[in-house]
């Protein structure tokens, strides 16, 4: 019955089209035999861009083409399009399609409107045959729909929202048939009426319906008939709102609540501590995932905590007394990776796999061959079990990869609901308790005196079309997604499908999703994941609307220029270069590659052959190294003191070629090494999340022969780069106790296993068996061989955890107490940073940068001696200086053993000495 009602429906919307489209008819009906003509067209390289403006894929051009509508087997009517220019402004606009040819169509809004309800295709005639492609409807919708006042993008009530009168239910949904509302009590039972029928308004797209009944944190859904280009059909789609604010278990259901209620909010929440910074540059980032936190923390007041929001909370747990250490030392800033709703755990902790759970339960849970035929007590833990196996056995990965699918373990870049917090970091997801729970993290968090930055991703979504954690391209199919110009199908560059933030109600979307983070949950900035493949307008808008609530909000993240957006191919890019000078922060891999080595995505010895400074480029030399160290080492070295200025564009610099070269104009591949300018244009990092931790990274391509203390001290002065930059620093999590994660490049759902840090400082996690086969085993040669070769000085113990975190926690302090290193703008740095032992002729292994002070701040001279030897460096009046006081009192004896005379310096090897005049 439902079926014939969707067709009657169906029918009676194309008739009145087709009556309205009657005059401008240019043939009848066309039967297309004997196939259907979705089996005709598969391409989609036709652009609908304003009402009056079509244009074509130049293999689809023909001066009798015409726009059609089509139901099964038969064109129902169509519209003759003519050849035109496409104007400067359009052209301008759509640069990827200044190739396409233009065509002129007669019509009007109120056609179009229903048009786009429809399947749509440009076509003609050829040899009794039809040739032609489905329409992109995307920009017209934007003008029709967007471009007025009063339009969908400044309706601001879009979701459920609670009124005196009871609540009121928007969705934007121009291209939809028909919508109800459906309704279900706490428990998930139909409420009567159950389903509410929505209006449209033609105006805006957006459909509407209200009610009386008191529906406080009751669930909904929404029912939408609308055809779907990924079936070719219409369909009855059942789907949760992009709006929601909150979900029940695993997101089946949006809840309607008001998060300015008291229900939703710990006690507290109107009096916790806000600690502002008065500039961008005062931050240092502390990226933290919110599992890996707490989910081997068997200090934990309560074993459910781990992995958990409110793990947080504790007071005397190791996590949290790490991080008081982080918070005392200087690091203000706590970096969440995705805590927003994603699509990839299950949230039921009834069936979803933990690793300290029995063998016997993940068994029955699983049914996995490579759990249940295990031949050992299935009454142990998964992770007790895995600790038996060898350090450098295969099985461990293999566990570990079956279990993917089915454990509780994402980085979480998998959007599902953009505005709801996680449900699997909360003890009970179901509705409001993951709200309160999330909010508690953060207030305990505030409380510490933090600031806490969230890890957001609204460049892709988990899915799209009909696939179950689709939402978006349920309501608007291919909208709210960036398609191929011609094939239509949605560009993935990023991992998974791109959303386009180019059209103003995704745009929208991110920005009202943003401000609810800022306003509602009191998150104090934003790192954007793939931010080049947004618009960098867009980025502006947004922060704009969330200084409005936040005035010290800061916005950064990845810039990458790549992909079908790439050198601003669509719009202009909120990439590394194109946002210098806005303040928004990019990370930077200048300094990066050349303080850790590059070639990221190598493989093999290819990434032992790559050396970087601080791990023995031309200083101490692996086995693979050539006669072109000395080279490589000259220009990753004049690229590290750019790095270190805050990667600024304008600052000149005496190169290796003996030349003064600003940092613009010092190649780093096909770009410039120096791009921002100002120094909140930067964040600068070793590592993070993504690839290799330091440690693995380093183990990679240190020489055989080094000891153990001197792998320490390499990870150490690895970190001493960013935090003496200018700019802003960013510290993966655990990289301050030698993290490893046993050489794993990507260990986005590799489980707890892979990811595990240990805040007692007994393990840096180095010896958990091969990185999983699908990301590593093309490594596993060079694993194999490098482990032997070590022969155990790779190996740390608790004493060399210890001491590296104290040794971090000093440098951190020098950072924090020194404002010499937060200068906040170009002009100030360009005038007193120097750099000294520069040129042709310098001493390898010694980098120097002096800063000059005033009256309230003595002058700083740093020293960087990546080498093996002690190093000196000529310096006028070097014993008007002193080491740093806290270097003097700190863990590290080496860096005590530092010297200074009339007018030198000399520094201990692998080690950052920091001096101030006296």
């Amino acid at each position: 019955m439902r079926f014939f009602l969707t067709i009657m429906l169906w029918l009676c919307i194309t008739e009145q089209v087709n009556a309205q489209l009657q005059h401008f008819s240019h043939s009848s009906t066309t039967t297309v035999a004997p196939k259907k003509i979705s089996s005709h067209i598969t391409l989609a390289g036709a652009h609908w861009l304003t009402p009056n403006t079509i244009v074509v894929a130049t293999q689809f051009s023909s001066d009798e083409l015409a726009l059609a509508t089509f139901n099964a087997e038969k064109i129902d009517q169509t519209l003759p399009l003519t050849k035109c220019q496409l104007s400067p402004a359009l052209a301008n606009k759509y640069p990827h399609l200044q190739t396409f040819q233009c065509f002129k169509i007669k019509t009007h809004t109120k056609q179009i409107k229903q048009l786009l309800k429809q399947p749509l295709i440009v076509y003609k005639q050829q040899h009794g045959d039809l040739v032609g492609t489905y329409v992109q409807t995307a920009n017209i919708i934007d003008v029709l729909y967007t471009s007025g006042q009063k339009d969908a993008n400044e309706d601001n009530e879009l979701g459920a929202r609670l009124t005196n009168n009871g609540v009121q239910f928007k969705l934007w949904a121009p291209t939809a048939l028909a919508i109800n509302v459906q309704l279900f009590d706490k428990t998930k039972r139909p409420i009567p009426p159950y389903k509410l029928k929505m209006s449209e308004d033609k105006n805006t797209g957006i459909w509407s319906a209200d009610t009386s009944q008191s529906l406080n944190e009751q669930f909904y859904r929404y029912q939408i008939t609308l055809y779907h280009p990924s079936t070719k059909k219409i369909e009855e789609v059942i789907t949760t709102d992009p709006y929601s604010l909150s979900l029940s278990t695993n997101s089946e259901y949006s809840q309607i609540i008001d998060l300015n209620h008291p229900s939703t909010q710990p006690t507290g929440w109107l009096t916790q501590l806000d600690t502002p910074v008065k500039t961008p540059e005062d931050n240092i980032f502390y990226e933290t995932h919110i599992r890996d936190f707490s989910s081997h923390d068997t200090t934990l007041s309560n074993k459910h905590y781990r992995g958990k929001y409110l793990a947080f909370t504790e007071k005397n747990s190791a996590g949290m007394q790490h991080l008081k250490a982080l918070r005392t030392a200087g690091i203000n800033s706590i970096h969440l990776l995705p805590a927003f709703d994603i699509g990839t755990v299950d949230e039921n902790s009834e069936s979803v796999i933990d690793i300290n759970r029995s063998l016997n339960d993940i068994c029955r849970k699983s049914q996995l061959e490579e759990i249940c035929a295990l031949k050992t007590d299935k009454s142990q833990q998964l992770n007790e079990y895995l600790a038996t196996l060898p350090s450098t056995s295969k099985q461990l990965q293999a566990i570990i990869s079956a279990l993917r699918s089915q454990d509780n373990y994402n980085w979480g870049y998998d959007p599902f609901h953009y505005t709801v917090p996680e449900g699997s970091y909360a003890i009970n997801p179901d509705g409001i308790s993951r709200i309160v729970e999330f909010r508690t993290m953060v207030q305990a968090l505030h409380n510490l005196g933090f600031r806490v930055i969230m890890d957001v991703v609204y460049n892709h979504t988990h899915q799209a079309g009909l696939a179950p954690t689709a939402i978006l391209d349920k309501i608007v199919p291919n909208y709210y997604h960036r398609l191929d110009a011609l094939t239509g199908k949605i560009a993935q560059s990023t991992c998974c499908d791109n959303t386009a933030t180019e059209h103003a109600m995704m745009e929208k979307l991110m920005i009202e999703s943003l401000v609810v983070w800022a306003r509602d949950y009191k998150i104090d900035g934003f790192r954007f994941d793939l931010m080049g493949h947004q618009p960098k307008s867009s980025m502006l808008k947004a922060r704009k609307a969330v200084k409005a609530f936040d005035d010290d909000t800061y916005f950064y993240g990845e810039g990458w220029n790549f992909g079908e957006v790439a050198n601003h191919q669509r719009f202009e890019q909120a990439s590394q270069l194109a946002l210098a000078g806005t303040e928004i922060g990019t990370f930077t891999d200048r300094l990066r590659d050349a303080v850790r080595g590059g070639a990221f995505n190598a493989q093999g010895q290819d990434i032992r052959k790559s050396q970087g400074i601080a791990n023995g480029l031309a200083t101490l030399p692996n086995e693979l190294q050539t006669e072109d160290d000395r080279q490589r080492y000259l220009a990753l070295a004049d690229q590290l003191r750019i790095g270190l200025t805050g990667n600024l564009a304008n600052y000149s610099l005496f190169t290796a070629e003996d030349t003064i070269r600003k940092g613009s104009e010092i190649p780093y591949g096909d770009q410039p090494t120096g791009y921002a300018l100002d120094p909140a244009d930067t964040i600068n990092y070793v590592s993070k999340h993504d690839n290799q931790t330091l440690w693995d990274n380093n183990q990679y391509r240190i020489a055989y022969e080094l000891t153990t203390k001197q792998r320490v001290r390499m990870q150490l002065l690895s970190l001493a780069y960013p935090l003496f930059s200018q700019g802003i620093p960013f510290i993966h999590m655990g990289s301050e106790m030698l993290r490893s994660k046993g050489f794993l490049r990507d260990s986005y759902d590799y489980g707890d296993w892979f990811n595990y840090v240990d805040f007692t400082k007994r393990s840096n996690n180095y010896e958990i068996g091969l990185p999983p086969a699908e990301k590593d085993q093309q490594n596993w040669s060079t694993i194999l061989t490098l482990r032997h070769q070590n022969a155990g000085k790779d190996i740390v113990s608790a004493e060399d955890i210890a001491f590296s975190t104290k040794a971090f926690l000093d440098l951190v302090n020098i950072r924090m107490s020194n404002p010499l290193f937060r200068l906040t703008t170009a002009k100030h740095i360009i005038a007193n940073v120097q750099f000294h032992n520069t040129g042709s002729k310098q001493q390898l292994g010694l980098v120097a940068m002096s800063i000059k002070g005033d009256k309230n701040q003595p002058s700083t001279l740093v020293i960087f001696n990546s080498s093996g030897s002690r190093k000196t460096l000529n310096f006028a009046k070097a014993n008007d200086y002193q080491l740093h006081p806290i270097q003097q009192q700190g863990i590290d004896n080496v860096v005590k053993e530092s010297q200074i005379s009339a007018n030198s310096f000399t520094v201990p090897a692998l080690t950052t000495a920091v001096f101030i005049k006296q």
